[in-house]
């Protein structure tokens, strides 16, 4: 899709596909307005990411990449080099905001993917690709804010989950899978956690399969945790995203 036959582009007139100074002033105020909602909806959710990120890599690509247009019109040069250089240091952006927490889990997947999805929204808006960016833009932001909740549904569906626990002590570990096998599930591994040593606690991350079919169709993983909440040996368990 080019400038001729961009839809949006052809609504708003010859103006719209040029690089002149009303264009320019147009596509870094989109690509700034879709970076803040983006950004309100992490914000919000109190993500490390959040709004000013956002709108710094959407806009610095915005640029980036009508800075690519001009050198490209007016030289030889056929390859973007700046709006190359700017995927990549969003890619590097978004790998930097992915931490690994004292749980053994993972955070900041989705804000990363958020972050570089921004960044190509702000190259879509910079080349004046007005159709893509508003279709990508409706795209990025349904998924961080609706599929989460699709996401607890097919979970709480699956035979399969994964549990931090916190024993008071290492004994109990094996009151703990009686427990668990009693309860028509199926222990899959016990991995220990070493970051809480010191702290007089035993820890596990425990990957656990509902085997009974009966016990599925009535349980959610909540109420499993829930009823195992109130074993007098357990100090703290949840489970893990």
């Amino acid at each position: 899709m080019n400038f001729l036959n961009d839809p949006i582009t052809q609504i708003l007139g010859s103006w719209a596909s040029g690089m002149n100074f009303y264009a320019v002033v147009f596509r870094i105020c989109i690509s700034v307005l879709f970076a803040a909602i983006i950004g309100c909806e992490r914000s919000s959710k109190r993500h490390s990411a959040g709004l000013r990120t956002f709108i710094l890599v959407s806009m610095a690509s915005c640029v980036s990449s009508m800075i690519d247009s001009c050198i490209i019109s007016h030289t030889s040069q056929g390859f973007p080099i700046i709006s190359a250089a700017s995927v990549i240091s969003v890619a590097m952006i978004s790998g930097n905001s992915i931490l690994f927490s004292s749980r053994s889990q993972i955070k900041g997947l989705t804000t990363s993917a958020g972050l570089w999805a921004c960044g190509i929204i702000g190259l879509a808006t910079g080349a004046g690709l007005y159709t893509i960016t508003l279709v990508a833009f409706i795209a990025l932001i349904f998924c961080i804010s609706q599929l989460p909740f699709i996401e607890t549904i097919l979970k709480d569906r699956s035979n399969h989950f994964e549990v931090h626990l916190e024993l008071k002590n290492s004994y109990n570990l094996q009151d703990f899978v009686v427990i668990i096998r009693k309860l028509g599930l199926k222990i899959d591994d016990i991995e220990s956690n070493p970051a809480y040593a010191n702290s007089g606690l035993s820890v596990y991350s425990v990957s656990i399969t509902i085997s009974e079919r009966d016990f599925k169709k009535y349980k959610k993983h909540k109420d499993i945790i829930e009823a195992l909440r109130s074993l007098d040996y357990i100090h703290y368990i949840e489970e893990m995203n």
